[in-house]
């Protein structure tokens, strides 16, 4: 028997009770670095499965670490779980969260049973919606003597190049001076008016945005009572483009648009951005992909891209 029929038997008898963890991680949404019920299933299931698991790994309380086989290359299959505010997982990290201790029981099976040398590292990746929980695995060594390292995210296609942008965060906040809006209004100085022509000014600037190029914000605080000029309004940014060099760019004219709103609302202003959760853009392993590409064919799926590359 080929170690693909084994791994593919060995999920196929696991089907049942992936489904059930998949639906548990499902019914209990939890947001980045919160991920408590997720990571108490998903270690208890790799336990039972045979790994051996290191709970709340990397210095993360909800991280987890799952390893079976020795020797050979050591070969890294990640795990995200965590859920988005007031829509749970609509963008399926229950999904992505089995699939990788599914992979990674199938293809521990596959080489034990056949005594082929290997490491399998199921790596539970907290915080990826927002927090950059693989920023910090990276950074406390987690992919230090890793071969490759894979994950499947669901989606509306079948893909095997995902077009993965670099993506930057930041907190903005302007401060004016409060003054009662209807008595004396010309004593205030409008942190909110700062706010809202800098939203509306980087709405401007999509037009001149390559379309590749994302800007998306949330405004956090915008004062306290409509009969008060508000003197500080607070926000928050998304800046994602396909190279890094794009990004920099893009965040320099954001900059831009603050700062002239903040000028032109005689306001001061200040912008955080956030170190730990600058993501690159994806750089794709070619062979790697094709190779996935070859296996969806084997199940009757064909990716879009398997050409590509």
């Amino acid at each position: 028997m080929s170690l693909w029929d084994i791994a593919s038997q060995t999920i196929d008898a696991s089907s049942e009770s992936l489904r059930a963890l998949s639906l548990d991680i499902h019914a209990h949404p939890e947001e980045n670095y919160e991920e408590v019920h997720a990571h108490a299933a998903l270690t208890s299931w790799l336990t039972d499965a045979g790994f051996n698991v290191t709970p709340s790994a990397y210095g993360m309380e909800t991280a987890f670490e799952a390893t079976r086989g020795s020797g050979g290359p050591t070969i890294a299959v990640l795990s995200e779980y965590d859920a988005l505010p007031g829509i749970g997982h609509a963008c399926g990290h229950n999904l992505i969260a089995i699939s990788g201790v599914a992979a990674g029981l199938g293809v521990a099976e596959a080489l034990e049973r056949e005594g082929v040398e290997g490491t399998i590292r199921v790596l539970g990746s907290p915080a990826e919606e927002g927090g950059g929980g693989k920023i910090r695995l990276i950074d406390e060594g987690a992919f230090e003597d890793v071969g490759a390292a894979m994950m499947i995210h669901p989606g509306t296609g079948n893909i095997i190049y995902p077009f993965v942008l670099a993506i930057d965060t930041c907190f903005v906040e302007f401060r004016g001076k409060n003054a009662h809006a209807a008595g004396a209004p010309w004593e205030g100085r409008n942190a909110l008016d700062a706010l809202v022509l800098a939203y509306q000014a980087i709405g401007l600037l999509r037009q001149q945005s390559h379309p590749t190029v994302r800007i998306h914000g949330k405004i956090h605080h915008g004062g306290d009572k409509p009969n008060i000029i508000p003197d500080y309004a607070q926000a928050e940014f998304y800046v994602r483009a396909p190279q890094e060099d794009r990004l920099d760019e893009m965040i320099r004219r954001v900059e831009d648009c603050f700062a002239g709103a903040a000028r032109a609302a005689n306001c001061e202003w200040s912008v955080e951005w956030q170190a730990g959760e600058r993501y690159s853009n994806m750089a794709s392993n070619g062979p790697l992909a094709q190779a996935d590409g070859r296996r969806w064919l084997d199940l009757g799926v064909e990716a879009a891209d398997l050409a590509g590359g």
